[in-house]
């Protein structure tokens, strides 16, 4: 049993959601080993977390009330074959063995066994729309010389980081929307030679917002289709922010990033005449942030204006206020990187 990568995922029952957010997000992990008086008690997955969220649970919930009363382990007398292949078909990052006494004796790690990344729930073939057209004016002077989405990354850019996130769910099919330095990206990606993009572009000839270029594709797209900007990346796998998409019917839904903002100072409320009624010391604000992704159904299309600015969230009202449904479907907060600010690129990227 590797000890340190177990005490790494535990967690103590009473913890809260926001605890185990902030755990999952410290140690890279989509799953936690649940603990009651230091002995194994369950698991809870990002899945678990995500659920209880969309269902409207409070981040300081604590997690004993959102456990799934059955869960898959595996016992110390079960072949490692039978074990693998269980991991396998659940894409479990990880599965605790136990005895016959439910104490836990060890904990199996994907990797040790698969050494290999953990696949998609699902293979999907939805077009992808990446608005490339800004002018990154936050990653300026780098984005006077290089359009903004090929700027590097290691040795790739940052669209291809993008892309080969969407290619993991088999989702090749790739409309660039582009403006700025329009020629720079095309010229890019002609030289590249890189078969696994299918990439064809529309083209604004002014600034039109984050949707009003999309009224130059309404013949070319009739499924769902992803929307992305070009200076985010989402660690998550896309074919569950989908299947939440199909599940609830939604005509567009939004990724969010949980942001937590703590308050190093004692908040006082007080009432009338100035009487105190309350001190909370230093609090943790926490909000779903609109994190620039989004799928959206086709017929969203024909309800962008031609040629004028308009802004995706000027679609959704335009939804809400039609009384269309809209879904938000969360993630960790380190599970979304902006890539787009310099100080968020530099500590990300620049090792």
């Amino acid at each position: 049993m590797n000890l340190l990568q177990v005490e790494k995922r535990k967690i103590q029952i009473n913890a809260t959601i926001s605890d185990a957010l902030k755990q999952m997000d410290l140690h890279d992990s989509k799953l936690l080993i649940v603990t009651k008086n230091s002995s194994f008690f369950s698991l809870i997955s990002i899945g678990d977390i995500q659920r209880a969220i969309i269902n409207n649970f409070s981040l300081d919930t604590e997690i004993n009330k959102i456990l799934r009363p059955k869960i898959d382990v595996a016992f110390k007398s079960e072949p490692i074959d039978s074990i693998k292949n269980r991991m396998l078909s659940g894409r479990s990052e990880l599965m605790p063995i136990i005895d016959d006494n439910g104490e836990l004796v060890d904990v199996i790690f994907w990797e040790d066994i698969f050494h290999e990344k953990k696949p998609s729930k699902f293979q999907l073939n939805l077009p992808v729309v990446i608005m490339a057209g800004g002018k990154g004016t936050r990653l300026k002077p780098l984005t006077n010389v290089i359009p903004k989405p090929l700027i590097p990354i290691g040795d790739s850019t940052i669209i291809e980081e993008i892309m080969d996130r969407f290619i993991e769910i088999g989702s090749n099919n790739f409309l660039l929307s582009v403006n700025y330095k329009a020629d720079t990206i095309r010229h890019y990606f002609d030289q590249l030679q890189n078969d696994k993009y299918k990439i064809s572009y529309f083209q604004e000839n002014k600034p039109l917002g984050t949707a009003g270029s999309l009224y130059l594709i309404k013949e070319r797209i009739t499924t769902s289709f992803f929307v992305s900007n070009c200076d985010i990346i989402i660690n998550e796998d896309y074919s569950e922010i989908y299947e939440y998409h199909r599940k609830y019917n939604n005509e567009l839904t939004i990724v969010s990033a949980l942001k937590h903002y703590p308050i190093p100072y004692g908040i006082i409320e007080t009432k009338e005449n100035g009487e105190l009624t309350k001190i909370t010391e230093k609090p943790e604000l926490n909000y779903q942030i609109n994190s620039g992704m989004y799928i959206l159904e086709p017929h969203l299309l024909n309800e962008i204006p031609d040629n004028v600015f308009f802004h995706i969230t000027q679609l959704i009202e335009t939804i809400i206020n039609r009384n269309g449904k809209v879904g938000v479907f969360p993630v960790s907060e380190k599970s979304w990187i902006d890539i787009g600010d310099w100080a968020e690129y530099i500590k990300r990227f620049s090792k």
